[in-house]
C-alpha cells in the first residue's frame, strides 16, 4: 500500500525506487481484467505473486492504484492514468527485445502473423512453402481474425505483420502491396450468367447476391461492387460465416455470389452444381497486401519478405505488383 506521505521508500541518498517490468505487468494485468485471479493466469503468475507486485508498485510510485473490495476490482482515478503509462512502457520494452533480436540474426524468432478468412485458405500454402523453405529459422505463428481484429492486434503488439485486403487508411500502418486479383460471378447451373465472359458490371443490379456475415471486409467490398454498378438497395436476403457455405448456398440454388479469383478452385471443385462467369474489363478488383506498423523494428524483414512472397505468387491466378504500388 502507498505511504502516507507519497512518498515510496529509497536508497542512500534519498532517491527512489524504480519500478520493475514485473510489477509493471502484473498492474496492467489488473487494468485489463480487474480481477486478481483472471489478470495471474493471463500473465502466468501465481495471485499472491500478483498481489504482492501490484502492492510494491503502490508502495514505490507512492499512489493507490486499486481500489479493492470484497467482490470487485476498480482502478483509482490515479491507476486510470499510470495504467496507460505503465502500457506503454511495457510496448517500449517490448520494441527494444524486437529490435534486439532482428539485430542479432534476421528471419529468426517469432512472426505474429494474421490473416483475415477470406485470404488464409488460398494463400497461406504459399506463405508457409516460402517460409518454409527460405527461412527454416523463422518461428511464424498465423492468427486468422477479421479485419478490426487484426488491425487491434497490430496496433496493441499482439501482431507483428497483417496479410488482408487493402487500402486500409490507418494512421501507424504501412502497406507492402502484393497483388490485385478479379472477383467472379459464381452461379447455379441453370442460372443465365453461368460460364459467361464479358460479363457487364451492370447485371449485378438485378441479381439476388449472398454474401458473407457482418464484418467481412468481402462484404463491403461486394457491397461497394454493387453501389458502383449502379444498385441501390442492400442485395442481402442470406448471409454466410464463410466463403465455403456462401459456394455450396448457390449450389443449392439461393443466388449468386462474388468469389476473389485466388478461392475459385478451391471453393468451386467442391460441386459439379456451379459455373464461373467472368465479367467485362475493367473487372471488379481486390488488392491484397502485407501490413506492418510504420517503424517497426522489423521492417527492412517485412519488406524483404514482401518481395520474396510477390515472386512466389506469380502462378495464382493474380496480378503481381511492385514494391512502390
Amino acid at each position: 500500500m502507498a505511504s502516507p506521505t507519497g512518498r515510496a521508500a529509497g536508497g542512500k541518498g534519498g532517491g527512489r525506487r524504480s519500478p520493475s517490468l514485473a510489477q509493471l505487468r502484473a498492474f496492467t494485468a489488473v487494468a485489463e481484467h480487474l480481477h486478481f485471479r483472471d489478470a495471474a493466469a493471463a500473465i502466468g503468475m501465481s495471485q499472491p505473486a500478483l498481489s504482492g507486485a501490484v502492492s510494491a508498485l503502490e508502495e514505490i510510485l507512492g499512489v493507490t492504484l486499486l481500489e479493492r473490495t470484497t467482490r470487485k476490482v476498480l482502478l483509482s482515478p490515479a491507476g486510470e492514468r499510470l495504467a496507460v503509462r505503465a502500457r506503454a512502457v511495457l510496448e517500449e520494452v517490448g520494441a527494444l527485445m524486437e529490435e534486439a533480436e532482428a539485430v542479432r540474426a534476421p528471419f529468426t524468432g517469432a512472426l505474429r502473423l494474421g490473416v483475415i478468412p477470406t485470404v488464409a485458405p488460398y494463400l497461406l500454402p504459399t506463405v508457409l512453402r516460402l517460409v518454409h523453405d527460405r527461412y527454416p529459422d523463422l518461428d511464424l505463428q498465423v492468427y486468422e481474425e477479421q479485419t478490426a481484429g487484426l488491425l487491434e492486434g497490430l496496433g496493441a503488439g499482439r501482431l507483428d505483420l497483417l496479410l488482408l485486403a487493402v487500402p486500409l487508411g490507418m494512421p501507424g500502418v504501412v502497406e507492402l502491396p502484393l497483388f490485385d486479383e478479379d472477383f467472379v460471378l459464381v452461379t447455379p447451373l441453370d442460372h443465365w450468367l453461368g460460364g459467361r465472359e464479358g460479363i457487364p458490371r451492370e447485371a449485378l443490379r438485378e441479381l439476388r447476391l449472398l454474401l458473407l456475415d457482418e464484418g467481412h471486409c468481402l462484404r463491403d467490398q461486394a457491397l461497394d461492387i454493387c453501389r458502383e454498378a449502379g444498385r441501390a438497395d442492400a442485395p442481402v436476403s442470406t448471409t454466410a460465416a464463410g466463403l465455403s457455405t456462401l459456394v455450396q448456398l448457390v449450389a443449392g440454388g439461393l443466388g449468386v455470389t462474388l468469389l476473389p479469383s485466388t478461392a475459385v478452385k478451391v471453393e468451386t471443385t467442391r460441386s459439379d452444381q456451379l459455373l464461373t462467369g467472368w465479367f467485362a474489363d475493367p473487372a471488379p478488383t481486390r488488392r491484397i497486401a502485407l501490413a506492418m506498423r510504420s517503424g517497426a523494428a522489423r521492417g527492412t524483414e517485412y519488406r524483404e519478405l514482401a518481395e520474396a512472397l510477390r515472386e512466389a505468387l506469380r502462378p495464382l491466378p493474380v496480378r503481381v505488383l511492385g514494391a512502390e504500388a
